[in-house]
């Protein structure tokens, strides 16, 4: 089994830990609301707004043996860039204060996982940060765009508060594909155990920032078409 496939078979169980959250579940049910569409989009800012960051810390920390990887993490930073402005902008489209999120703090949650980040990179092995960008682009393809739907329609807002969700649920599609070549070039088993044991904290941790979002009421008829789709998303 190569390693990219190891890492998905490693981490199903904490993967469907976070898929459960009542608040993801509900939302592709679409049980919704604006606060909480609104509360998801502030801590997606003040997580987004660190990847940059630490894909050069990152890069700046891989030891020479690991040379190979910085034209990848060169493109995913050029990538990257800019799209904690795109969620400004869909918060402000969702008629929200962009401006008081940008200078405001995140919740705990937040803070505690982009904190573990950073120590990953600096403290046990810089190609720990692949676990995180494993959780955040896999969660993203398989949830996104289903996802912008389920909320969109019920909440009837437009199509400019969801430039992050359609964006990336669709940009993510391409790197998760670069991302299992990258993951099968890293032999060593001591970087691929690294990766593994990272990736499945962040599922933990990103699930707490989900489980630390306020509930919509849930009084929300649910669509079947959507909890068909829900149903639908691979495991």
């Amino acid at each position: 089994m190569n390693f990219h496939a190891r890492l998905l078979a490693d981490t199903q169980a904490a993967r469907q830990g976070l898929l459960a959250t009542p608040i993801i579940q509900g939302a592709l049910r679409g049980v919704v609301s604006l606060p909480s569409y609104v509360a998801f989009l502030r801590e997606a800012y003040h997580h987004v707004r660190h990847t940059v960051p630490l894909l050069q810390a990152m890069r700046a920390a891989l030891p020479p043996h690991h040379a190979w990887l910085q034209p990848a993490l060169d493109e995913y930073i050029e990538e990257e860039a800019g799209h904690d402005e795109w969620i400004l902008d869909d918060i402000a489209a969702c008629g929200a204060d962009a401006q008081a999120v940008r200078h405001g703090q995140p919740g705990h949650a937040t803070e505690v996982m982009v904190a573990y980040a950073y120590d990953a990179v600096a403290r046990r092995n810089p190609l720990g940060f692949f676990g995180m960008v494993h959780v955040l682009e896999g969660t993203s393809v398989s949830l996104a765009l289903l996802a912008a739907d389920a909320v969109q329609k019920p909440l009837q807002l437009p199509d400019a508060a969801f430039s992050y969700l359609r964006s990336h649920g669709t940009l993510d599609q391409e790197h998760t594909a670069h991302f299992e070549l990258l993951m099968d070039r890293i032999e060593d088993p001591r970087d691929q155990a690294d990766i593994v044991h990272a990736a499945r904290a962040f599922y933990r941790l990103y699930g707490d920032v989900f489980r630390s979002l306020p509930l919509p009421q849930a009084s929300v008829a649910a669509a079947p078409a959507l909890a068909s789709a829900a149903q639908a998303v691979p495991a």
